[in-house]
């Protein structure tokens, strides 16, 4: 429902949609919390990133005037280099499919919760062609019907049944998105040795043969979304940095199945009807991940054994009930975690102060009747979303640690509309550690 806030209060923040291209649907909040440097998030929001997606192959291409006969070319301009890097680049930083309900994740951009190309992996540079070894290439290697620049080759929404034979060897991004390929076969992606990115959204791939992706050697980046996967692929390639896999039909993530992945940084496996039966013990062993979101799916509890490397930890949209005390016990290094729109009613005490270092709290769209105890024993929080739950009274405490002198950080952002808590009654000091009183969003108006 969307409404209006009351006269003399601050507008609510609106969500902003930060997921691009027609794979990835949107809804990933935008955060003013500050994060350490060289910590850095896999993936931007949609301000950043100008909402775009994988479509980079999508843009034309800058016209290339051809040589006079008896001339030769004489190589890329600049102008061809630069649009080569802004399209790998903006493959590189875009946006996972989000949960529903969180505003778009931007963190103070330098400090972007895992820095997109820092902490996340995605910044190295293997398997990136470098531009003083760029040269067009005019060959006839360009499949019928696609766009083919550089090393760019796009074949989106053209019907295609099947991966096309005729893609140059040199290609590192290779766009298959909205075809109605139904399996990738062994020898489909023969000679690609250089490729970089591999998107196949939106397609219809159910079967994946076990040696389909041995020849990409150098593939950091993933995008199998929206397909009928009824499991994850078997031999990813051990340079893979991202993988993107959600909306399939994946209910079981099976010990082994990320055996020597480690380069891996960031797995999106939201939109599954995965279950915590699902997850079988040792599923993560060997994963140093940064980001990992299993939202929309069917969980009723914060899974098992997840990777304690995770900075970000996105679990909204399933069907979580409670947290308890040992639930996040492993966790200690998570910057955000994402826990809306589940029907959580019960956080034990004690909980959260497993978590040293958050940064940013999502618990909206629950049924919490209280603010969460131990909120102002985190330190370096800065954000907390708690609208639309059943909170009827807000403490004077709840939030910031009593006396003078005590360091934490300033909150930048507190959200608690639509409570049926009688805002007028709360007392001023209840955010006295609060930089600014606009970030407080506060009454019963819907969003």
């Amino acid at each position: 429902m969307t409404g209006t806030s009351p006269p003399g209060l601050p507008a609510p923040l609106q969500p902003a949609v930060p997921e691009a291209g027609p794979e990835l649907a949107a809804d990933h909040p935008t955060w003013p919390a500050s994060l350490p440097a060289g910590v850095s998030s896999c993936f931007r929001s949609a301000e950043q990133t100008g909402q775009t997606d994988v479509q980079t192959a999508h843009h034309p291409s800058p016209p290339t005037s051809q040589p006079a006969p008896g001339f030769h070319s004489p190589g890329p301009s600049a102008m061809q280099l630069l649009w080569l890097l802004a399209s790998l680049l903006a493959l590189s930083q875009a946006l996972p499919f989000e949960q529903r309900g969180f505003w778009d994740f931007t963190l103070d951009d330098g400090p972007l919760m895992m820095n997109d190309e820092e902490a996340s992996g995605a910044g190295s540079t293997s398997g990136v062609p470098d531009p003083d070894s760029v040269t067009p290439t005019y060959s006839a290697m360009c499949p019928f019907g696609c766009h083919c620049h550089l090393r760019v080759v796009q074949c989106s929404d053209l019907g295609l049944k099947s991966v096309p034979r005729e893609v140059s060897p040199d290609t590192t991004l290779l766009d298959l998105q909205s075809n109605h390929i139904s399996e990738l076969r062994k020898d489909d992606f023969k000679g690609l040795q250089h490729l970089y990115a591999l998107v196949l959204v939106n397609n219809k791939i159910s079967k994946i043969h076990e040696k389909a992706f041995s020849p990409l050697r150098r593939l950091q980046k993933l995008y199998i979304s929206k397909n009928q996967l009824v499991e994850i692929p078997p031999n990813l390639p051990s340079s893979l940095v991202e993988l993107r896999i959600h909306d399939n039909r994946i209910r079981k993530v099976p010990k082994g199945v990320f055996s020597g992945l480690r380069n891996m940084n960031c797995i999106e496996m939201g939109g599954n009807p995965l279950e915590n039966s699902g997850f079988e013990p040792g599923a993560f062993d060997g994963l140093k991940l940064n980001y990992l979101r299993i939202s929309e799916a069917k969980l009723t509890g914060i899974p098992k054994d997840l990777p304690e490397t995770l900075n970000e930890l996105h679990l909204d949209h399933n069907k979580i009930q409670a947290i308890e005390l040992e639930d996040l016990l492993r966790y200690s290094k998570l910057y955000r975690l994402g826990l809306g729109h589940n029907q959580i009613r019960m956080i034990e005490n004690g909980s959260l102060s497993f978590l040293p270092t958050l940064r940013e709290l999502h618990l909206d769209n629950n049924k919490l009747s209280r603010v969460p105890s131990g909120l102002p024993d985190l330190k370096l929080l800065q954000v907390v979303y708690l609208h639309s739950n059943n909170i009827t009274k807000v403490g004077v405490n709840d939030f910031c640690p009593m006396g003078f002198g005590v360091k934490r950080a300033y909150y930048n952002g507190i959200s608690l509309f639509n409570n049926p808590v009688p805002y007028w009654e709360v007392q001023p000091a209840t955010f006295r550690c609060v930089t600014d009183r606009l970030a407080i969003q506060f009454g019963n108006y819907k969003k």
